[in-house]
């Protein structure tokens, strides 16, 4: 729980405390979803160059990069969410 300042009020604390938790949890959800999603388009990037070779490196590659945007863009949302909960 956050701590208080001499300004703040039991209501301003519980408000705080609420945001930040939600903030968070919605953030890490974010940054997890990014990475799963990240992942697995990474490994189907690669699964479909080892099946097809260099016929196919175009169309994995372009998969896998596009994965890894989605992963990069999803942990900056997260990052933004958590510093709003955080009031930041």
């Amino acid at each position: 729980m956050p701590i208080t300042t001499s300004n703040e009020s039991g209501v301003t604390t519980g408000v705080k405390f609420v945001t930040s938790t939600i903030g968070n949890t919605v953030g890490g959800l974010t940054n997890t979803a990014g990475g799963i999603v990240g992942a697995a388009g990474r490994g189907v990037g690669e699964t479909i160059e080892g099946a097809t070779g260099s016929a196919g490196r175009p169309v994995a590659r372009g998969l896998a990069d596009a994965a890894t945007s989605v992963e990069k863009g999803a942990k900056e949302v997260a990052g933004g969410v958590k510093r709003a909960g955080e009031g930041r």
